[in-house]
């Protein structure tokens, strides 16, 4: 699974899941630009609105939100992760997906969600249920 971490996230994704915070979003993109066009986008707003980005349409999704990220720290390696609980869709159907973008909220339009990272998410729909597992 490709990842990106969005250019504004960079240095702060843990900081966004610091004490609890329940403001993750989790949200299915049918279509997406290049990573690198793709890592220059501020807010929500921007992403969906940019030519080649396009949101899930199918019947019963919707974005997953109120999410909280666990912080683990792991002083053996020297390093710091943020695990985002596995989100699924039931019962999916329509156009194929392409990613999973993990979003913060800091105010309640898509001009003020924060992109923190994109997932290679390829599936074709089918009426099964969809699971993201975050490794």
């Amino acid at each position: 699974m490709a990842t990106i971490v969005f250019n504004i996230a960079k240095g702060a994704l843990v900081e966004k899941f610091r004490d609890g915070s329940a403001n993750g979003i989790v949200l299915l993109l049918e279509a997406v630009e290049a990573d690198a066009a793709l890592a220059d986008h501020d807010n929500l707003q921007d992403l969906l609105n940019a030519a080649g980005n396009t949101e899930s349409t199918s019947p019963g999704y919707s974005r997953k939100t109120g999410v909280v990220g666990t912080i683990v720290v792991d002083d053996t390696n020297d390093e710091v992760t943020v695990d985002i609980p596995d989100q699924t869709w039931f019962a999916l159907t329509g156009n194929s997906l392409a990613a999973v973008i993990i979003a913060y909220e800091e105010s309640a339009s898509d001009a003020g969600r924060v992109p923190l990272t994109k997932h290679d998410f390829v599936r074709t729909l089918d009426g099964s249920d969809v699971q993201v597992r975050f490794p």
